[in-house]
């Protein structure tokens, strides 16, 4: 019987029981080091999920159609229709937007905004992050927030008072959660 040739490229000694060695002892240093990686992600899990959970706040609430966002949220401070959807936009304080008081019934003698708002008089003074959510097709797809008082990281360089411009550089950049304690 004739050896085919692709066999003829491995050497006559690996093909019995020195080729099985050397598979078994392949196999094993592979089933070794994944073991080893399983145990050192296993090593923390708390700080794991905390990273994920810490990566995407938004992820929970991802999915949800617009009503059942309000019904947690309330109304949002904005709106904006877009090609496939809408973007509601929530000013809030704390962990996350929850629904207020219901607004009660104003004259209707007062000035009315370009957008329809009270011209001049902001109603919701004591807001400290904005949270921008996106619905495409009804679902939400992505939300962004951010706290009210971010500058540029780079705007301590535009100080012309060499104090006040290290205070700014060494300054705490304010952050902002995001959640919907209601849903």
């Amino acid at each position: 019987m004739a050896i085919p040739p692709t066999l003829k490229l491995i050497p006559r000694g690996l093909m019995g029981r020195e080729f099985l060695g050397a598979v078994r002892a392949v196999l094993a240093a592979t089933l070794l080091s994944g073991i080893a990686l399983s145990f050192a992600s296993c090593a923390n899990p708390g700080a794991t999920l905390t990273n994920v959970m810490a990566s995407d706040p938004a992820k929970p609430y991802l999915g949800r159609t617009k009503t059942e966002i309000i019904a947690c949220a309330g109304f949002p401070s904005a709106s904006i229709q877009t090609d496939t959807g809408e973007v509601l936009t929530y000013r809030y304080k704390g962990a996350g937007p929850v629904p207020g008081a219901a607004k009660k019934a104003e004259k209707t003698s007062k000035k009315k905004g370009l957008f329809g708002g009270d011209a001049g008089r902001r109603s919701d003074k004591d807001w400290t992050c904005s949270a921008s959510l996106t619905f495409q097709h009804d679902r939400l797809v992505r939300v962004r927030f951010a706290h009210k008082d971010v500058d540029s990281p780079y705007a301590y360089q535009a100080e012309s008072n060499p104090e006040k411009a290290e205070a700014m550089r060494k300054a705490k950049t304010p952050t902002c959660t995001f959640s919907l304690p209601n849903c």
